[in-house]
This record gives structure tokens, sequence and C-alpha cells, in this order.
């Protein structure tokens, strides 16, 4: 029996590789390409699911800040779950998601945007009151 020979990485290879997964990774940020899958029944291949499984390291703070969508961590997460994968087959699932994901990153940009703005200057004085003329005599 032949033993079978195990080629290693060149360091060429891993970088394509990383950044391919990189690239996939991000993807899955986008409900309607985690739809795109879902209907194309990668979601119910055991390889795929064992993929997405696999692909978790990039939870890890070395993978993560190579990440520009970090949304995609969160869908990572949820397609570890068959019930979920079973579920971003419906139309209005991924809707939904898109919607969230849009509500999530409005109010994200928002709050960021008050946080990073310096703080308010105190208002100026009101203007004294306009003054009348001099009291009127009755007579």
């Amino acid at each position: 029996m032949m033993a079978a020979k195990v080629m290693a990485e060149t360091e060429e290879q891993s970088r394509i590789r990383f950044q391919v997964e990189l690239e996939f990774v991000q993807c899955l940020a986008n409900p309607n390409y985690i739809h795109f899958l879902a209907q194309r029944g990668y979601l119910k291949e055991q390889t795929f699911v064992n993929y997405l499984r696999y692909l978790q390291y990039w939870r890890e703070p070395e993978y993560a800040r190579y990440l520009k969508y970090p949304m995609c961590l969160h869908f990572l997460e949820l397609l570890q779950h068959e019930a979920f994968r079973r579920e971003c087959v419906s139309a209005q699932v991924c809707k939904f998601m898109d919607d969230q994901a849009i509500l999530l990153w409005q109010h994200y940009t928002r709050r960021r945007t008050r946080t990073l703005q310096p703080p308010d200057t105190p208002a100026p004085p009101a203007p004294p009151a306009a003054q009348q003329g001099p009291p009127r005599q009755q007579s």
C-alpha cells in the first residue's frame, strides 16, 4: 500500500486561501446571498455545512480584524443551526433579515455619529427682555 503524499501548502497558496475565505465569509453579511445559497441547495449539503463550521475561526480576533462587514459573523453563527438554514429558502425570511440588517446599520451609524460629535457648546444667553417705555401714570 502506497502512503498518500501530503504536500505542504506554499505561502502563496496559503495567502490565496486566506483571501478566498475572507471574501466568502464577508459575503455572508448579505442576506440575499444566503438566500441564493439556500435556493441552490448548498445549505442542505453536509460538506457545505462542515465548511461553514470550519469557517468559525474567523470569530477569533486575530482574523476578525480583517473583516469589513462584522455582520457576517452573526450570520455565520446562525448558519450553524439547521433550523435557520431551512428558513433561509423563504424570500420573506430573506427580506426580513435584510430589513433588520439595514435598521441595525442605520441605528449604529446614527449612534456612532452622535458619539463622535464634539460636546454641545453651551447655548448663548437669552437676550434681555425688551424694555417698555416708562410706566404710565393713571389719572
